[in-house]
């Protein structure tokens, strides 16, 4: 009697339609994301549910990838205009909306104010709050951070958006807006879009003068930062805001 050669077959592929809507409800990103946390989905997915459907041929997940694809990233997803992402069939005014409110509330989450505690005790603290929302900006911005006595953080207010020099920041609005706010203390800030974070002779003579300003209406100028890529220069941290102080001292 022949033996009977029993092939298994081998189990065969899952195959969806393109909508999340047919797949299998444990595998969709948004019941994923209920049921085990966001850290367990991948970036296209949550980027999915932000868009909710795709396109013929194309479901929200493979748009997802399509768009962290050609933004080279979430970034460079973060560094395109809203004009730019219309090239991409089937974002829409509310799609392309919903991406880019999303990305600036992941931001202003860092700004919380129980994230900035104890941000006067640190360059680096500041740094790092910051670098969120100024290292990719494609224009220079002014920030001045408002202090109180016990150094807690009143408010983060931009002062000027546009080449930073000594014709542009007013050193009298800024101390008008220190006395308006009641700060004891600020830290000013400010981006190179070029990436380099080594003060200019501008930035330097801005500095001193925001010092002396600051001394003569007895508030303090704790630091100046200025955010490169991944890098920063801090004035505190340089000496230079000790240099300045001494060098008011002197003059008087």
């Amino acid at each position: 009697m022949k033996s009977l050669n029993i092939v298994k077959e081998k189990p065969k592929e899952k195959i969806y339609e393109d909508s999340i809507s047919n797949w299998p409800e444990d595998e969709r990103p948004r019941e994923r994301l209920l049921k085990h946390g966001p850290h367990t989905l991948t970036n296209a997915e949550l980027l999915a549910i932000l868009l909710r459907v795709g396109v013929k041929g194309k479901s929200a997940v493979d748009l997802a990838r399509q768009i962290i694809r050609e933004a080279k990233g979430l970034r460079g997803l973060d560094k395109l205009e809203p004009k730019d992402l219309y090239s991409i069939k089937g974002l829409s005014d509310a799609k392309i909306s919903q991406i880019k409110a999303s990305i600036e509330l992941g931001k202003r989450i860092l700004e919380e104010p129980k994230k900035l505690e104890d941000v006067a005790s640190s360059s680096k603290k500041v740094y790092d709050m910051l670098l969120p929302k100024m290292r990719d900006l494609k224009k220079e911005v002014f920030k001045v951070i408002l202090l109180n006595s016990q150094n807690q953080v009143i408010d983060i207010v931009i002062a000027h958006e546009g080449t930073v020099t000594m014709s542009n920041v007013y050193v009298r609005e800024i101390i008008n807006l220190a006395n308006k706010f009641g700060a004891a203390a600020m830290i000013f800030a400010h981006n190179h879009p070029s990436g380099e974070s080594k003060p200019s002779n501008e930035d330097k003579e801005i500095t001193e003068e925001l010092v002396f300003a600051g001394r003569i209406m007895r508030i303090k100028v704790l630091d100046h930062i200025i955010i490169g890529e991944e890098k920063y220069f801090s004035f505190a941290d340089e000496g230079l805001i000790k240099r300045y102080n001494t060098s008011f001292d002197t003059r008087k």
